[in-house]
């Protein structure tokens, strides 16, 4: 129990350090933006949503420099396995790297889904990045900051449950014209009324 006690403690210093510092003070090399789920977070704004498990979210980090470097960027997670990457450059603490030219930016950006490991409690995700000078092996920036610290329920994630929409042509909310069915008998009709008029002309 004390052990556990101790893990949330060290949650809760690890994602206030690391909002702090997601503040940017190196503006003149580098600027970027965060989203989640496609909404900007102004400044060091976190998004606190709260997921089922295996329920997916989208991270988003647009970054642009102002001179020619490599940056590589990864999701962290306290721990291992409370996460999963769907799509994205890379999984869990898996560096992507690109190499940018001045005033160039880059997109990194991951569908992740929450695992049931933590569930019922909240944990956060995390970016760290790094931003190299060429010739320089010592990253001029080697940051992080957390992007999102949902709370993960106990329920599980279903999608979209509502079923495809399907025409049976024997249930009466078919889609069929109703006056097909009936089309020969409005012909039968006209026709004999048409015989019947040239029959009164004639006369």
């Amino acid at each position: 129990m004390n052990t556990k006690w101790l893990f949330v403690v060290l949650i809760i210093l690890f994602s206030h350090s690391n909002i702090a510092l997601a503040y940017n003070s190196y503006g003149e090399i580098y600027t970027y933006d965060v989203y989640y789920n496609g909404k900007l977070l102004p400044g060091t704004d976190v998004a606190k949503p709260t997921l089922k498990i295996g329920e997916p979210f989208t991270a988003k980090i647009d970054l642009t420099v102002y001179q020619e470097y490599k940056v590589s960027g990864k999701l962290m997670e306290l721990g291992s396995g409370n996460f999963e990457v769907v799509d994205g450059p890379s999984e869990m603490d898996q560096y992507s790297s690109v190499i940018l030219k001045p005033n160039e930016s880059h997109v990194f950006e991951w569908t992740v889904k929450p695992t049931d490991k933590w569930a019922g409690g909240s944990i956060p995700i995390n970016f760290h990045y790094s931003i190299v000078e060429k010739g320089n092996p010592e990253p001029v920036v080697n940051n992080k900051f957390t992007i999102a610290y949902p709370y993960i329920s106990t329920e599980y994630y279903e999608g979209d449950s509502t079923p495809p929409t399907t025409t049976d042509p024997e249930s009466p909310t078919s889609t069929e014209d109703p006056t097909t069915p009936s089309t020969p008998t409005f012909t039968l009709l006209a026709a004999a009324l048409a015989i019947t008029l040239a029959a009164a002309r004639r006369s």
